[in-house]
């Protein structure tokens, strides 16, 4: 992953991910050297990006101590293989990524990402101090470079709707729209002499498809596409009678809330913020309001809305990110993930708005009610796989299943259903049986899982499952001549 050619040309830095190392090959073939890599009994984890400083003395990439700590900007000696950190961002954030050295080596620019969907890029010495922020954007961001005379940082981000390449003075200012004619331009680089931009064209299509609870007699069907467009659909809920669907789409430039009924026809649109992002509606029991989280003032809240109309209404005014809402069984209360005790723990609160209860003591991010109320099943991060569960009051916490994932799992009376985004396999939809501890394969599934985002939802009579798969994902290297 994340190929970076030496200064001189003569060499390729790279991540292998499966060795957790980064190496380098000559470019014209020859042996690899491994320059870095985690020990078996070491937690670092290495993160994405690779940046050369122009005398080929240095790597800067992005890695982490711990599961638990946030990406942080590291500096890797070629000659002796140590590493140096040079960014410390806040425990309660996503961390810093895709570091790009400056021209005279004295700055890296790099990314630094308070949650999804909220990044800005930020500018740091190489010799080591504060990051400046140089951004104000609180939007979702691709990619840094440099400008040859190092006055001007290039960046890939969502600010307009979809992703586009904007520059910026290192000084501040208003960032700039740079016209390259295309949507979805992402990963900048500028050439040594300035004079040629190169990027990446992506296509992203994921969709939302439907499959059948195999039967009592082993009878299987093939999923089919259940919602779909040419832009993003995921993130699919059903109500408590089974009748309608909420999720969230990009369909019409910015993402927002839908509707549709259990057909997948009859689509409504609920919300029309015009950005920046937002998602994981869930519906009341009632039926009569749904709840979602969106990005705002630098960080997420939770908001409700009426799907007959009318304005969504602001729940959470707090600095920290609350993120992943769902109901209790009785509708008296809202549970999410948050980081206002500087760590993600889940937490509730009125559904009426209200003084937040924290339920979790030793992490938490996603959580669901128990059929009968009486339990909150939950998972942590995507770094810790694993499904909690603790009474709804407090209490033990303890781990029932391990595998599973963030966004990918449902909780129903019997048990568990599970997307597994297998390594070097297709991907499946399994059953955790409450009663026999056993897990069950209900299907295998074509294409890959968009597993950044919730992706799993069973109908109220367990007979329908939607998930979301990504049924496209094509890139183009595009290059723009005499760059001004």
């Amino acid at each position: 992953w994340y190929p970076a050619w030496s200064p001189d040309g003569r060499r390729i830095a790279f991540i292998r991910e499966s060795e957790n190392a980064i190496f380098t090959v000559p470019a014209l073939g020859g042996p690899e050297r491994k320059l870095f890599s985690a020990t078996a009994s070491d937690p670092f984890r290495i993160g994405s990006g690779l940046s050369w400083s122009p005398d080929g003395k240095l790597l800067a990439f992005s890695g982490k101590e711990t599961p638990q700590e946030p990406n942080s900007i590291y500096l890797l000696t070629i000659e002796t293989g140590q590493k140096r950190r040079l960014t410390s961002p806040p425990a309660q954030y996503v961390g810093d990524t895709r570091a790009a050295f400056s021209p005279d080596g004295q700055t890296l620019a790099f990314t630094r990402w308070v949650e999804t969907g909220i990044t800005d890029v930020h500018l740091v010495p190489t010799g080591g101090g504060e990051p400046r922020r140089l951004t104000s954007d609180n939007q979702a961001m691709n990619g840094v470079a440099w400008s040859d005379d190092g006055r001007v940082v290039v960046f890939s981000s969502n600010r307009g709707g979809n992703f586009n390449l904007w520059k910026i003075s290192v000084s501040g200012g208003t960032p700039e729209r740079l016209p390259t004619g295309q949507e979805n331009s992402t990963a900048p680089a500028v050439s040594r002499l300035g004079d040629r931009l190169a990027y990446v064209q992506d296509a992203l299509d994921t969709n939302i498809w439907r499959v059948k609870v195999p039967s009592s007699t082993g009878t299987r069907t093939s999923p089919i596409k259940f919602i779909s467009s040419t832009h993003g659909d995921i993130s699919p809920h059903f109500s408590s009678d089974g009748k309608q669907i909420v999720f969230a789409s990009d369909r019409s430039g910015s993402r927002e809330i839908w509707m549709c009924d259990s057909e997948g026809a009859k689509l409504v649109q609920l919300t029309f913020f015009g950005g920046p992002e937002l998602g994981t509606p869930r519906w009341s029991p009632d039926n009569r309001s749904v709840v979602f989280d969106r990005a705002i003032e630098g960080h997420k809240d939770i908001y409700v809305l009426s799907p007959e109309g009318g304005s969504p209404r602001r729940l959470t005014t707090e600095t920290s990110n609350e993120v992943r809402p769902s109901w209790s069984r009785d509708g008296r209360w809202i549970y999410f993930g948050s980081n206002r005790s500087r760590e993600w723990q889940v937490w509730k609160m009125p559904a009426e708005g209200g003084q937040a209860v924290q339920v979790t003591k030793q992490g938490g991010r996603e959580a669901f009610e128990s059929a009968d109320g009486r339990f909150v099943f939950y998972t942590k991060d995507r770094d810790l796989p694993g499904l909690w569960r603790t009474p709804v009051d407090g209490g033990e916490e303890v781990r029932v299943y391990n595998e599973a994932s963030m966004g990918l799992w449902a909780v129903m009376e019997q048990g568990v259903y599970l997307l597994n985004s297998k390594v070097n396999a297709r991907p499946a939809l399994e059953f955790f049986d409450f009663r026999t501890g056993r897990t069950t394969q209900l299907a295998t599934l074509d294409k890959e899982l968009d597993v950044r985002v919730p992706s799993l939802t069973v109908s109220p009579d367990g007979q329908s499952i939607l998930y979301v798969q990504i049924d496209r994902h094509e890139s183009d290297i595009m290059l723009v001549e005499n760059v001004r």
